[in-house]
């Protein structure tokens, strides 16, 4: 007969002391059960959604430093929409530049269309091994992002130059490195963009202030910095898929969060940290703040902001005209802004357009601030008066002048008495008015010359010429001008020369 124990019986034969420990096991399991499924219990359905698309994984370099007296491969590598064969005229024409001026380069131009199964054929599971490199890049949708990744993984396997579509090659690519450099002392080339430190604490500008190029650039195949600044990419990628719940193929991205995500800021930062460890010490800004010429820094030869950046107007870009200019930038194909607008104030616009000027910026950072000061009642004002404007200024008549009025943009009195005015300008700005300039004198009054040559019986002809603004007197007389030539000379025959022929007037009449 089977007996049946009860749950009493079974805890009387436990040890005391298991008995006594055993909710304490209860609880210790609930909690580590609760631990390992926190995503599921706060987000339920939400847990897929807010799930890394890219798995973090650490990989063995495909190369180590490339070896010291290696040459710089002969290889130009370029990214577009289409292939070379479809290029509109524009592309076209700067892209020949790059085989007209480098005839011994190989060049390739990877595409839309092409470029995942270049990089499953390089990070797949025959190439690098790095399936979440693949997984990354098969789930970026931006294209701005999808270009900046891929031009960092051909460098990193292949080597040779890269540049953008829209960039103008000036000089052979042999004449990129100086003579005074030894190339198999040069891992990479490449060369200041932008050179404006004092803006380094702007909240907006501070992190574009300063930079490397990365739109053109030169560099050996296997440089670690590559890799890791695609891994930065990975994380930045998560960080950011977390931040906003969303898959990173849904990810809404900014203007200066590409620039700092996989722009020339990231290109900067990984390129100094690279720097701090093959020189063994911390490599900073300052190295390369007005370069007078080329520095060679553990490896990277950093060439002066005329070398690939010149005519920005800004940062002592000089011009495309110098010699050390090597290529030119067309622009025509950044149009990626669209999709990533940079930070617009509602009246003052872009500080981007000050062009890094200072005292524009300036006056860009004083109008937002008295903008912000103001009251939510005041700003709504001010945005609908703004709005008139623009939708004024819209309907006036392309031909028409556009007026602009004249009080100050802070009426004289207070929208709200009951509240402080900001003063506007700041008063360390206030525009200094012109001095009012004198009547201008009117110019003189001159009589219409006579018809040259005059009539065969016409009389001499007097110029008239008389003071503007001044009244002669009454018993003055005009003086008539001297005839040009004079009268006694139009009456003299020319004189013969050595060969006995009359000489000629200078208006090539005898």
């Amino acid at each position: 007969m089977q007996h049946l124990t009860s749950p009493a019986g079974s805890r009387a034969r436990l040890p005391k002391q298991i008995q006594r420990a055993l909710p304490v096991y209860i609880v210790l399991i609930f909690v580590l059960i609760l631990f390992a499924n926190f995503d599921s219990f706060i987000s339920g359905g939400k847990a897929a959604k807010n799930k890394r698309d890219v798995p973090r994984r650490s990989h063995k370099l495909l190369h180590a430093v490339p070896p010291k007296g290696a040459r710089f491969p002969r290889k130009i590598w370029q990214t577009w929409k289409v292939g070379a064969m479809d290029f509109e005229e524009r592309d076209l024409t700067t892209a020949r530049t790059w085989t007209v001026k480098n005839p011994g380069h190989r060049y390739e131009v990877l595409t839309d269309n092409n470029d995942m199964a270049y990089v499953e054929t390089h990070f797949g599971l025959e190439g690098v091994n790095r399936p979440d490199i693949v997984e990354m890049y098969s789930a970026v949708t931006a294209k701005i992002i999808k270009a900046d990744i891929l031009r960092y993984l051909i460098m990193y396997v292949e080597g040779g130059v890269y540049a953008d579509i829209d960039v103008e090659d000036l000089k052979p690519v042999d004449r990129w490195i100086p003579d005074r450099y030894d190339e198999a002392d040069v891992d990479a080339v490449i060369s200041v963009e932008i050179d404006e430190p004092e803006f380094k604490d702007h909240p907006i500008l501070g992190k574009k202030s300063m930079s490397f190029c990365q739109w053109t650039f030169l560099s050996k195949p296997g440089l670690p910095v590559f890799l890791k600044l695609v891994e930065n990419i990975i994380d930045w990628l998560n960080d950011l898929s977390e931040k906003q719940s969303v898959p990173i193929s849904d990810l809404k991205l900014d203007f200066d969060e590409v620039i700092s995500g996989t722009g020339p800021s990231a290109f900067t930062n990984a390129v100094l940290e690279a720097m701090s460890d093959n020189t063994g010490k911390q490599v900073t800004w300052d190295t390369f703040h007005n370069m007078a010429e080329s520095k060679l820094v553990g490896g990277f030869l950093v060439l002066t902001v005329e070398a690939f950046a010149a005519g920005q107007g800004h940062s002592d870009s000089g011009n495309h005209n110098a010699r050390t200019a090597l290529v030119k930038h067309h622009y025509h194909a950044s149009m990626w802004p669209t999709n990533h607008p940079r930070y617009s104030h509602p009246i003052y616009g872009e500080v981007e357009r000050c062009n890094w000027d200072l005292d524009c910026i300036r006056l860009w950072d004083a109008n937002k601030a008295s903008f912000d000061a103001l009251s939510p009642e005041e700003r709504a004002v001010r945005l609908a008066l703004a709005e008139a404007d623009v939708q004024r200024l819209a309907l006036m008549p392309k031909e028409a002048p556009v007026v602009f009025p004249q009080q100050p943009i802070f009426p004289d009195q207070p929208l709200f008495p009951d509240q402080q005015k900001p003063m506007f300008p700041p008063a360390d700005l206030q525009p200094i008015s012109p001095p009012t300039d004198p009547q201008p004198a009117s110019p003189p009054i001159v009589a219409p010359l006579p018809m040259f040559p005059p009539a065969a019986d016409a009389e001499p002809p007097q110029l008239m010429v008389f003071a503007s603004n001044t009244q002669l007197e009454a018993d003055a007389q005009p003086q008539a001008a001297p005839m040009f030539p004079p009268v006694a000379d139009a009456q003299q025959q020319p004189q013969p020369d050595a060969n006995g022929q009359p000489l000629l007037g200078v208006d090539g009449l005898s």
